[in-house]
């Protein structure tokens, strides 16, 4: 860990504590995985009492980058799709968020991944995404094809090398996906269904990458985003749940609150 940055002034220290080694941990200077020095000795770095130092190493726990267990040192937990999935769930939840907007959100962005991975994806990227695209279209029960399904689309995104959209997109198809799955909790077959249903749609977006035809790409991508939402809204579990919950937001929300903390980003199948 480097010395403190500037010197604390007094009055909110515990806040100058935490900005600091947040900028520590997000440059780099303390590493995902790094031990952070004891209570005493930070109380000695910063000139500040213990109790300060906890405070701020509650905040900065809180906020995702440390983790403290009895009886080992504090370490850094700093993950960029935590960070994310946190700030988004957040939002989300805040300001009542509805599904039809999160998807609409993840149609834009998934048109901006392939227009991108057109340019910018490697021969060995594209056949990555083939193959990912032929597995899909295998699978058969539920949670196998949310996974198969989960990996062409994350493959996708990750070929546009676009990290900030890559991981924009990992995360909100993981949403979609995770609220796909609760809404054919009723009738598992219909939700094994619809995957395999689009499985020429998926493959023909791959074909139009390796022609590198943007255009015919982005246009694929629209329309099959489109197919998937309506079959995902037209579903019976939707229809059900859209008499109370029109935007379906409280089922997202309670998806985000139930899958989405510190312990990392979301699963849509529940797992870590």
């Amino acid at each position: 860990m480097s010395q403190p940055s500037a010197r604390l002034y007094r009055g909110r220290v515990a806040d100058q504590i935490v900005d600091d080694l947040r900028a520590q941990i997000l440059s780099g200077a303390l590493p995902d995985g790094a031990r952070l020095p004891s209570e005493r000795e930070l109380a000695a770095q910063y000139d500040v009492s213990a109790p300060t130092v906890r405070e701020a190493v509650r905040v900065l726990t809180a906020m995702g980058l440390l983790s403290t267990r009895n009886g080992s040192r504090t370490t850094v937990t700093a993950s960029g799709d935590t960070l994310l999935a946190m700030s988004i769930a957040s939002v989300v939840q805040f300001e009542k968020v509805t599904a039809p907007d999160v998807f609409g959100l993840l149609g834009a962005l998934n048109a901006y991944a392939v227009e991108q991975a057109v340019e910018r994806a490697s021969d060995e990227d594209i056949a990555e995404l083939r193959a990912a695209a032929e597995q899909a279209a295998k699978v058969a029960d539920a949670e196998a094809s949310a996974a198969a399904l989960l990996n062409f689309f994350v493959t996708l995104s990750a070929i546009s090398h676009n990290p900030l959209l890559a991981a924009l997109c990992r995360f909100i198809t993981q949403m979609q996906i995770g609220l796909a799955l609760e809404l054919s909790k009723e009738s598992a077959e219909e939700w094994g269904r619809v995957p395999r249903s689009l499985a020429k749609a998926r493959m023909d977006i791959v074909d139009a990458l390796a022609r590198r035809d943007g255009p015919a790409a982005v246009q694929l991508v629209r329309e099959y985003h489109y197919k998937a939402v309506k079959r995902v809204q037209t579903s019976p579990g939707a229809k059900r749940l859209r008499e109370t919950d029109p935007g379906l937001t409280a089922l997202l929300s309670s998806w985000l609150g139930e899958h989405v903390g510190l312990g990392g980003s979301a699963d849509p199948r529940n797992r870590p």
